[in-house]
């Protein structure tokens, strides 16, 4: 049954730095703005909390990370993500 997805991606949405996390990587951020210490030096939280954060985000299916050099870049993948922060900005 499609809910059971639907569930599952809410859930991912269901905490305070995954979303900011998303917000972060749907605003277009270069190529330094999307990786890990970047996050973590615009969010101030610890990189392993990041780190954690991002794995259930790639998990769910949402984001998903292109290395370049040494470092991943993340990006938003699952296009109902912009649908569904659109709506919670109202």
């Amino acid at each position: 049954m499609k809910y059971r997805d639907e569930s599952e991606l809410l859930k991912a949405f269901a905490h305070p730095v995954r979303l900011q996390i998303i917000e972060l990587l749907l605003l277009g951020l270069d190529i330094e703005g999307c990786s890990v210490n970047s996050i973590q030096k615009k969010l101030g939280i610890p990189q392993s909390t990041i780190s954690q954060h991002l794995q259930i985000l790639r998990n769910k299916g949402i984001i998903d990370g292109s290395k370049t050099g040494v470092q991943v870049c993340y990006k938003v993948i699952d296009k109902r993500v912009v649908k569904i922060l659109q709506i919670l900005k109202k």
